[in-house]
């Protein structure tokens, strides 16, 4: 047998033991996140492990990124904790099918391609935060049933074996990279634990979990409007999250696996997970950047590892239950650590100096938001307005006109900078329509009308010019923008000269 074969991706070259075997460690790490998520939601253990078997199958697949772990999710689990309470787990079903077509849309409709508008700022913030989520998730595992801190021999097991864990995890690659680090240390806390008989905490300690195949399973909600306005809010929140999240995640791996996923694509997959999870009694999801970094850190890089993971979890479920319920916690401890210190964009923090104060303020802004809040798509949309807002002060900023008479006594002004709805203000200020000569001229060659309050803008200044019985003329300016000012104002006369080709507010993203 060849060493590299293809499965799915003809222009992808896969390393069978290297996809098998990190696919392995995902589904290790998959158990204890999934029954974890499930029980924040306030459903069972197995609600979130079925979703994470069909979200990780499925995307695996279909997807628009190989290598990309998806399954049950915090951020999902945080938006429909309140809907578990007032309605019921049926109605969370309901709100996961409703998502997944909401997700589909925006695959079809090509929506992918608006995460070309998130600035990297906030990338940064959104990894940041999530990688202290993701650590201080861990802390819970330092704590007992009641809540307190462990304290004596439990306390330096624990610490010990996360240390140990994090050593290996750390150190093996330096040593060989024929072994995936994070399954290596799993087996070796695993094998030290079960020979010496050591007393620590397990999986089996959070929850069983025992179960069958994910049964096939309509909700039990009623077909009405009264329904639909129940949970559309819940589904429109949980498929902005999930593709938000999914999205990100894939342009993360992009830059680790310097490759290019398909946006669009993924968003299908994501919806079509969605709709089987919420049939097949699955709490529904999103693509996990913790496990996406287990799986591409360990080598992989094909649909062959989320594959693999997804068909090992759902075999742990039916038929290893009994022995992954057996696995150290503190393994996984430690391997989500290492996963955080891993996800953290410590170069974030190097470029303090050197980037604009606006950036880093957008950066710690959405850090804290996903931190505090637990709010993904609140925090990317947070830091989307901040920069879009500090992105129109600059350029509103920019705006120049240089002026100057020619022989003739007709006066120029030439226009730097776009004009738009930032840039009014300043626009209007430039032009001094009292002291002006009879003929004026306002050149657009190196400016660019962007908007309806541009537009606007020349309407007034045209009307201003005309008041006072002096004439007007707009050069440079589109035939887009010459329709629409006569359409704002028939009795303004216009003369455009010398029209450029561009539209008003209408290109493509």
């Amino acid at each position: 047998m060849k060493k590299y074969f293809n499965l799915f991706d003809l222009s992808q070259k896969v390393n069978y033991k290297t996809e098998v075997l990190s696919g392995l460690t995902v589904a290790m790490a998959l158990v204890p996140e999934a029954v974890a998520f499930a029980l924040i939601a306030g459903l069972s253990p197995l609600t979130g492990l079925y979703a994470a078997f069909v979200m990780g199958l499925i995307t695996s697949i279909f997807g628009g990124r190989p290598g990309m772990i998806s399954g049950a999710t915090g951020a999902v689990a945080v938006v429909i904790v309140s809907l578990v309470v007032s309605h019921g787990v049926e109605y969370v079903f309901a709100t996961v099918i409703l998502a997944g077509i909401i997700q589909l849309a925006a695959g079809f409709l090509r929506l992918g391609k608006f995460m070309r508008l998130v600035p990297h700022p906030v990338i940064f913030g959104f990894v940041n935060g999530l990688a202290i989520i993701i650590f201080m998730s861990q802390l819970d595992q330092f704590k007992d049933a009641s809540g307190h801190w462990l304290t004596g021999p439990s306390l330096y097991i624990l610490l010990g074996f996360v240390l140990l864990t994090m050593l290996i995890i750390w150190g093996l690659p330096k040593i060989t990279k024929a072994i995936p680090a994070a399954l290596t240390a799993i087996l070796v806390v695993f094998g030290i634990v079960a020979i010496f008989g050591i007393d620590t905490k397990t999986v089996g300690d959070i929850a069983s979990i025992q179960g069958g195949f994910p049964p096939f399973h309509l909700p039990s909600v009623p077909f009405s409007l009264e329904t639909l306005a129940i949970i559309f809010p819940y589904a429109a929140i949980v498929a902005g999250v999930g593709l938000i999240e999914s999205l990100l995640t894939l342009n993360i791996v992009d830059e680790i696996t310097e490759t290019r996923g398909r946006g669009n694509k993924e968003a299908v997959a994501q919806g079509t997970a969605n709709i089987l999870s919420g049939l097949f009694s699955g709490m529904g999801g999103c693509a996990m950047i913790g496990q996406s970094l287990i799986n591409v850190s360990s080598g992989a890089r094909a649909r062959l590892s989320g594959i693999v993971a997804a068909v090992m979890l759902l075999v742990f479920i039916m038929f290893g239950a009994g022995l992954v319920e057996k696995l150290p916690m503190a393994a996984l401890t430690g391997l989500m650590i290492m996963v955080s210190i891993g996800t953290f964009e410590w170069a974030s923090l190097r470029t303090f100096n050197k980037m604009p104060k606006s950036d880093i303020f957008v950066m710690v802004m959405v850090t804290l938001v996903t931190v505090f809040l637990h709010n993904l798509a609140l925090a990317v949309l947070v830091g989307v307005i901040i920069a879009a807002l500090v992105f129109a002060w600059d350029n509103a900023k920019r705006i120049r006109a240089r002026k100057s008479i020619d022989a003739n006594g007709v006066k120029h002004y030439e226009i730097y900078g776009p004009l738009f709805f930032g840039s009014v203000s300043a626009f209007n200020e430039k032009f001094d329509v009292s002291n002006d000569p009879d003929e004026v001229i306002i050149d657009f060659a190196e400016s660019r009308v962007v908007d309806m309050s541009a537009i606007e803008a020349l309407n007034k200044i045209t009307e201003r010019y005309q008041k006072v019985g002096k004439k007007l003329h707009l050069k440079h300016l589109s035939p887009d923008c010459k329709q629409l000012l006569q359409n704002a104002d028939q009795l303004i006369d216009v003369n455009v000269m010398e029209d450029p080709t561009y539209k008003v507010a209408v290109d493509t993203i």
